[in-house]
């Protein structure tokens, strides 16, 4: 059962309306997006590329700006070695094309998901000491990897690490105070450029690695004046933008400034990589929103990594001819129609696991899947979540041992949580809300007990919660709203859809559509008496087992046989939906009781 809270934000609604002018329902909605100063409205409507921050406030940038400019003049072979995911991709192509501009001998090597596992590892080092690399930059990685970089610089080999991930620490009891204190760990590099570092100036540390290395490249061109990589950077801000919501990036700060600016340019985008996975995925770029990163564009990319290699992503990206970009495009689709049908077995298999084992009374899930394919943990991991509200942990069998991924609910900072049972792991790192690790098989169940016994969460942390923006009837909803809340885009995590709420809507027919039947638009009859349709895109098995619970045996089946009279209360969102040339103002049902 979820709970619903609606905002009690306090500010001058009327005021800000006249200043901005916007409606009061929208001054509020940005009140809700914790926004409390003029300044701060002022920059989410109306903020630019010129509101960003600059690179050069990033720790130890101007460190590395020198040094990848003294590789260059040397003619050293530069290799970028970055990740196998759609960060980790984006930010390899960034740096790589990046210091191509610049003259530089470089090369991109993407850690095999199964092969090598995340980041930096020996045999990636001792590949590069032998094909003569002088200088390693890491990108989406590296943070960890501190004897990784150690044995290269025992073999001559440079090393930048370009990373957002969190910084590895011990906790010590300080001799003054007693206090226990938090000392990182960072990797003995030229330069570590992470906003996550404690001493790193920079306002904002939830940048992904794309914009980090976006950012890298907008110092190389503010120190060099090259007219090429200036002229590339509009380029790089596209693949930024989508790193970012691909990583799940918080769209707050300048983090919503970036997605907003690089979907402008990804709608008339020049790449041909990118154009042919639109083309192929039936997207048309005028329409393009951070929706089809993160859920079309970026699934694709992904699943490369996942069950063959992510060079092919890359090489996509890189692709100069239409014809090149588009067989690999269909060859990256097809790799992800079948992750698709992985993922749902293994979410299935996961659920049964659950129940087998007695788990649902744990508060972190450690699902143990010898069988699943390594690379798929993360996102069933997610799936579960979703279901659970508990944080999972998902395990399968790699090559060497155990390898999973966990994903997080609020409240529960993973990495965190795994840093205090370190031990159990081989390797691991993460953030708050994710987190990827390798283990001994045989630690497995000790690790579920630790875990368990460690977490602070109780069981009303586990209530789902749902954040109502403001309470409005259907009938105060019309087209004029709708259009307004256009500004508020794009969308994303830390800028959710506005939700609303209406009490007592009788839901009088409802009609199944989509080619499964998968989803159902719902006429409903309001207080004041108007007519309205709800369109439903959730779990229709579990709306319909929630009606017979309510009102009795067969109340959903008389729903679709227009025969209801069902009062509901809902949570909806206010849109407009275009189809064959017709647009219309659309309600979405979010949540019901």
């Amino acid at each position: 059962m979820e709970k619903w809270y609606v905002a009690a934000k306090k500010a001058d609604f009327e005021a800000w309306g006249r200043m901005f002018g916007i409606s009061p329902v929208l001054a509020r909605i940005l009140r809700n997006r914790d926004l409390t100063e003029e300044g701060q409205v002022r920059r989410f409507l109306q903020g630019t590329l010129e509101d960003c921050y600059s690179p050069w406030l990033l720790k130890d940038m101007d460190r590395a700006v020198t040094e990848l400019l003294g590789a260059v003049s040397e003619g050293r072979h530069v290799r970028v070695i970055g990740d196998y995911d759609v960060d980790g991709i984006c930010s390899s192509y960034i740096l790589t094309k990046g210091l191509q501009l610049l003259g530089a001998r470089v090369d991109t090597a993407i850690p095999h998901r199964i092969h090598d596992g995340y980041g930096l590892n020996d045999s990636l080092i001792q590949e590069a000491a032998r094909d003569g690399v002088g200088m390693i930059v890491t990108c989406d990685n590296g943070i960890a990897a501190a004897p990784q970089i150690e044995l290269a610089g025992s073999w001559g080999i440079k090393v930048i690490v370009t990373d957002h991930h969190e910084v590895p620490f011990v906790s010590e009891r300080a001799e003054d105070t007693g206090e226990e204190v938090r000392r990182e760990l960072l990797p003995p590099a030229l330069a570590v450029i992470d906003p996550k570092q404690e001493q790193c100036s920079y306002p904002f540390s939830g940048i992904c690695g794309g914009v980090v290395a976006f950012k890298v490249m907008g110092a190389l061109a503010e120190r060099t004046g090259s007219r090429e990589l200036g002229e590339a950077m509009g380029e790089f801000l596209e693949f930024a933008a989508l790193a970012t919501v691909c990583d799940v990036m918080e769209l707050r700060d300048e983090n919503r400034i970036l997605v907003k600016e690089g979907l402008k340019r990804l709608r008339n985008t020049d790449n041909q990589g990118l154009r042919a996975l639109m083309e192929v995925n039936g997207i048309e770029p005028e329409r393009l929103t951070a929706y089809h990163l993160g859920f079309v564009l970026g699934p694709c990319l992904n699943a490369t990594g996942r069950l063959d290699t992510a060079r092919r992503a890359l090489e996509l990206l890189q692709s100069g001819a239409k014809s090149d970009a588009m067989s690999a495009a269909r060859e990256l689709k097809d790799l992800n129609d079948s992750r698709k049908n992985l993922t749902l077995s293994g979410v299935e298999q996961a659920e049964i696991y659950i129940r087998e084992h007695q788990l649902e009374r744990d508060k972190v899930l450690v699902v143990f899947l010898p069988e699943v394919h390594e690379s798929l943990a993360g996102i069933i991991a997610g799936r579960v979540r979703e279901r659970y509200n508990h944080p999972v942990f998902i395990l399968t069998r790699g090559e060497e041992g155990v390898k999973g991924s966990g994903r997080s609910v609020e409240g529960y900072h993973m990495y965190d949580a795994m840093t205090e049972v370190k031990g159990y792991f081989t390797r691991f790192g993460g953030h708050a809300m994710a987190a990827g690790l390798s283990m001994r098989e045989e630690d497995i169940e000790a690790l579920r007990g630790e875990l368990n016994r460690n977490c602070r969460l109780c069981e009303e942390d586990f209530v789902p919660r749902v954040h109502i923006d403001v309470p409005m009837p259907l009938v105060y909803a019309d087209e004029e709203l709708a259009g307004e809340l256009e500004l508020l885009e794009p969308f994303g995590v830390g800028n959710p859809k506005p939700l609303f709420a209406q009490k007592e809507l009788i839901f009088q027919a409802g009609v199944r559509m989509g080619a499964n039947k998968s989803f159902a638009r719902f006429k409903v009859k309001t207080p004041e008496g108007a007519v309205k349709q709800l369109v439903y895109f959730g779990d229709l098995e579990r709306f319909d087992s929630f009606l017979d619970e309510k009102y009795g045996s067969g109340s959903a089946g008389q729903l679709y046989a227009g025969c209801g009279e069902f009062a509901l209360s809902v949570v909806y969102q206010l849109g407009k939906n275009t189809y064959r040339g017709r647009t219309e103002l659309q309600f979405v049902l979010q949540h019901y009781c």
